[in-house]
């Protein structure tokens, strides 16, 4: 599941835009705490709210939810999911609406909410992406949605591989294999096991070697498509998987390298491979992520129009 918010200053241009999507047959209400009357009404029902803190300049609130093409969720299953989001992002005393969008292929919704709570407090934006990360991780397995890992414990997934993970509901490749490689290298191995037991998953190794004869860096074939250590992952460069092998000697194990790379040397012509595959991720940005990015240039738009409307 994918999260994108906004902040903004018009609650008319938000409440404006989702009004269009209803009176087009392709947006609905599943969830408010507001009176529901004409745009006006809503924005004045809003805004009387914000006069608590009238300094605020955004004081709204706009997040939408979108799920794969392979995930699907009624309409009481889509509010609780907002609920949960929005009291999980600290908005557990606030206005708000939730709307469900059916012009694009994916499910998704867009929850309108004022930052001003009733109380007169406002709700913090402090690593709002951060936290915003965190909760739609834990609502994707308690909703049973297509889960992915988070950024900041992999950098291993490009924005395309993501996208292509919600579309497809498949793991990518270069998080499947992250993962071999992580679960054995916390098996305490030396330099000839790891290389051995990485063969036995799939995962071939090749071992640089510098001038001076000594191991200066490491790559990985998986699938047929080349990988330098550190473009993994930032813990699996050389530098830091040597501190990780039990009893690791740089004249001792430097031995193993002729081992590793008899057998890689045809894949050593195979540098495009990598190339084509960043194309293809690339080209590969569907119509799922396109779709959002539109709406969200659509929203950024009106939401920041510099109005205030009573």
């Amino acid at each position: 599941m994918i999260s994108k918010q906004i902040k903004g200053k018009d609650f008319y241009g938000v409440l404006m835009y989702n009004e269009k999507k209803i009176n087009a047959g392709v947006g609905t209400i599943i969830d408010t705490n507001i009176n529901m009357g004409t745009v006006i009404q809503q924005t004045k029902e809003f805004n009387l709210v914000r006069q608590l803190k009238p300094n605020l300049s955004k004081a709204v609130y706009h997040t939408s939810l979108n799920l794969p093409y392979s995930d699907k969720l009624s309409d009481e299953e889509f509010s609780n999911l907002a609920r949960d989001y929005l009291e999980g992002m600290g908005f557990d005393d606030n206005q708000y609406v939730v709307y469900r969008h059916t012009d694009q292929d994916h499910a998704h919704i867009h929850l309108v909410a004022n930052r001003v709570k009733f109380s007169g407090d406002v709700v913090s934006d402090s690593q709002d992406y951060k936290r915003s990360e965190a909760l739609v991780r834990k609502l994707e397995e308690k909703f049973n949605l297509t889960q992915l890992i988070p950024k900041q414990e992999s950098n291993v997934l490009s924005k395309g591989e993501i996208e292509k993970c919600l579309r497809t509901g498949n793991v990518p490749e270069r998080l499947e294999f992250q993962n071999i490689i992580f679960e054995i290298l916390n098996q305490n191995v030396n330099l000839k096991d790891f290389v051995k037991k990485l063969k036995g998953k799939g995962v071939q190794v090749k071992l640089n070697q510098s001038s001076t004869g000594y191991i200066s860096g490491i790559s990985f074939e998986f699938k047929a498509i080349n990988y330098k250590g550190s473009d993994v992952h930032k813990k699996l460069s050389w530098n830091n998987i040597k501190i990780k092998l039990n009893n690791y000697e740089q004249i001792r194990d430097h031995s193993i390298v002729p081992e590793v790379t008899t057998g890689n040397r045809a894949n050593e012509k195979r540098s495009t491979g990598v190339e084509k595959s960043t194309i293809e991720i690339a080209q590969d940005y569907n119509r799922h992520s396109s779709d959002i990015r539109q709406e969200d240039r659509q929203i950024n738009k009106i939401t920041n129009k510099p109005k205030f409307r009573q």
